[in-house]
Formats: C-alpha cells, structure tokens, sequence
C-alpha cells in the first residue's frame, strides 16, 4: 500500500523500454539531434546522441539526473533511455556538451603521479585512484564511473600518496570565496568546496558543486589573491560533522516504532552518503533531514512496518541483464521507502556493494540495510519528479519537491490530498523539534 507510485512507474518504464528495444535499429539519421549533456533537464521523448548513438529519453526525471543515468554508458541507463541505434553518420556522433564525456585520461593512475579528479561516467579499474570533494579514493572494483560516496562497493577512502597534491590543499591558488547554498553565481565564478576550487560553467542561484555538475566544473584556475583559505576548519555550515539528530529526539519523534528501525542503524546508513543531510548550511541539513524522515515515516505508517502487506513478486524485465528475479525470491515493498522491483533492488545492492537481487530479505532483517536502501533511493531517484529528494531539498525547491519524486503520480496534482497533508504534517512536526523553520513550497 506504500509502494504503489514505484510499481506504476515500473510498470510504465517496462512497457516503454521492451518497446524502444524492440525497435532498435542498425542505424539512426542522427542530424540534427543534440549531443548528450550530462545532468541537463531533459523530458519524456527527447531525443539525444552519445557516443555515436541515438538514445530517447523514457522517463524525464531519470534521464535528468546523468551520472548512473548517461544513455550507453551508465548502469541504470535502460531505465531511463531507449537505444535508437548507431548514427549512420550524418550528424551526431559528438559529444561536446556532455559533462562525462571529454577528458579520456583522467581516470588512470593507480596511485602513481598525481591524482587525477573523478569524472562521472568515465571507466575506471581497480587500483585507479582519484580525487573527489578533497579525499583521495581507490577503485577496489572496476566500474563505469560510480560515484565514489554513493557506490562504496566500488570505491574506498585511502591514503595513498598519488605525488603531485593536485588538490589537497588550494595553495598558491588565490583566496578563492566559500561556496554558499542558495547565492546566486555568473558564469565563470570560482568558488571553493570540500577542498576543491570549481568554475560556474553556466549561472545559477547556488547549487551544489559535486551535485549539479552542469552548473559547475572542478578547476585549477587561480583565484588571484593570497592563499586559499577554506580549508582550515569547515566550520561554516557545509559540512558539520555531527548529527542533527540525538536518540533521545528520535524516540520522541517514533516512540511506537517498530523496534527494527533502530537509531543506530540509521545513524550508520548514513555514514554510506556523506552528503546525506551534511550539504549546504545547517539549516538546509536539518530541513533535509527533516524531509527524509517525514516521508519515511509516512510510507512505513509511522515507522510500523517493515515489509508491504500484500508481498507481490514484483518481478519484472528492466535494469539490466544482470537484474533478473532469481527463483524464490519476492521483490515487494521492504525498509523506510519500502523498496520494490528487482530493478530498485539492483540498482541499490550495486550501489552498496550488496547482492539484494539475490538476498533481498536482507533489507528486512538488517536494520542499517533498510535505512541504507532508503537513504540511496533518497540521494538518487526523481521518479515522477524533476530531482532527487536530496537535491530538491539542498537546491532550495522545498519540501514539495521530494513528495514530487517520491509518489507524486498518484498523491500530487489533487491526487490525494489528504495523504500530501500527512507527508507535510510530518515534516512540520520534525522541522519544530529540530528547531528550524520549513521553508517554503511543502505541497504539490
């Protein structure tokens, strides 16, 4: 009962993925279509090349996101884009736009010379070691580009020394301006985030450097002053080490919880997506914390079940050869977002290193694998939205927005009001306690 807008959705994008395969062809007239851009806004039906194919967007809020969702080249690609076919060689063929698709020698290295910064969607191997947002990683598996904060499967923080300090440090760069949630910056802006200077490719009113990578590029360009100097203490907001929750909160907040969804197995999801209520000001991660947990509690009633009711196979043909249902195994609604598919199943162990296709009884008899399949679909799945829950709420489009993306096919547009207002008085609730205002836009 709690899984209804993930099983429509589904349903949906199966049907018009088995259509777009069907009707593959050995070549596409590519003139005239756009290169790929790599975490552009694109809606149902748009068309783009990438890599020399032509791919049609499915499903709008997916093809949005880029990353996992580039056409051809990320794992959860088949979700959100049908494959046309090869350009037969008349326009296409170049992706110039696309932010995952230029600089080919990044990604090498393995730990000797300088580090080179990690690019979504370029192919890594194991041993490659990178940079991302001032830490240093290694690839323990070889992969198309994963995130190294969200797949800790593929990546682990280390301290190899690559030479060089490419960017550990920004001095001798200029006293490059913290970048702040919410301000607005022109294109060609430098700011400093996590240890890393980026450059505004395109104007924006604050988004976030390593989230929007449209918006923003990482750079080595000089500030032109005398010594960066935000690397001293992190102390302004945007990356608060503690948690804005304590235990006590939490169980004022649940107190007829199950006992499944413990504090701690919460408190240790999130430790799997640093970004994960540490982004942007203090206010902005207790609203973000605040949202996440409004709306778990509501798909759980109240933090009451653990699995859906009903428990559906909900076994269907998307995600991917390696996705299929195995024999015996039911994919129905399980954990804080009640996860569902075999296709969110697989997405999400790839992304935690787990192998939920095959033991997805996990999510309901490990606690911090429940919360962690919830955080993930959180930190990246818009479904009916035009962003994911955590960008909606770090981007400042208001709590609405994460409804939006979570159920909003069914709840939002007057679908069901009543159940919007319990999402909101949820949020409301929380917000109070955390003693920080709602902001602005709650409804859809």
């Amino acid at each position: 009962m709690y899984i209804s807008f993930k099983r429509s959705l589904s349903r949906a994008a199966t049907g018009l993925l088995v259509l777009g395969l069907a009707s593959v062809a050995s070549a596409y007239d590519c003139n005239g279509i756009n290169a790929y851009s790599n975490g552009a806004s694109y809606t149902n039906g748009a068309t783009v090349t990438n890599h020399g194919s032509a791919y049609r967007c499915l499903v709008g809020g997916w093809c949005s996101i880029g990353g996992a969702y580039e056409p051809g080249v990320g794992w959860a690609a088949a979700n959100a884009w049908s494959n046309l076919g090869q350009c037969n060689g008349s326009g296409g063929g170049n992706n110039n736009g696309g932010g995952s698709n230029n600089g080919g020698d990044t990604g090498s290295g393995g730990g000797s010379g300088s580090c080179s910064p990690w690019v979504a969607g370029q192919w890594y191997n194991e041993g490659d070691v990178v940079t991302y947002n001032g830490a240093t990683y290694v690839a323990e598996h070889e992969n198309p580009g994963y995130d190294p904060v969200i797949s800790t499967w593929f990546w682990e923080p280390t301290s190899q020394n690559c030479g060089g300090g490419n960017d550990g440090g920004n001095n001798g760069g200029g006293n490059c301006a913290a970048w702040v949630a919410g301000q607005w910056y022109n294109e060609g802006d430098i700011v400093t985030y996590n240890g890393t200077r980026y450059v505004a490719e395109h104007e924006n009113p604050g988004y976030d450097p390593v989230i929007s990578t449209w918006f923003w590029e990482p750079t080595q360009q000089s500030c032109d002053g005398n010594g960066g100097g935000d690397n001293g203490g992190n102390d302004g907001g945007n990356n608060n080490t503690g948690f804005h929750i304590s235990e006590q909160q939490f169980n004022q907040l649940f107190p007829n919880r199950n006992p499944f969804y413990t504090y701690q197995g919460f408190v240790d999801a999130t430790k799997s997506f640093p970004a994960f209520a540490k982004t942007g000001s203090i206010e902005t991660q207790k609203r973000e914390l605040a949202a996440a947990l409004a709306n778990f509690k509501h798909e759980t009633g109240d933090f009451v079940h653990i699995t859906e009711i009903a428990k559906g196979e909900y076994c269907g043909n998307w995600g991917g050869a390696d996705c299929g249902c195995r024999p015996g195994k039911k994919y129905y609604g399980r954990g804080p977002i009640q996860l569902s598919w075999n296709g969110n199943y697989c997405a999400a162990g790839k992304a935690l290193g787990l192998d939920l296709v095959g033991n997805p009884d996990i999510v309901e008899q490990n606690s911090t694998v429940a919360w962690e399949t919830a955080i993930w679909f959180w930190m990246t799945q818009s479904g009916a939205g035009n962003d994911t829950p955590h960008n909606a709420m770090v981007n400042g489009r208001g709590f609405g927005e994460t409804i939006r993306s979570i159920n909003g096919a069914l709840e939002c547009n007057g679908g069901y009001p009543n159940k919007v207002q319990s999402r909101i008085n949820n949020y409301l609730a929380i917000t109070r306690l955390l003693g920080v205002s709602a902001g602005s836009n709650l409804g859809c």
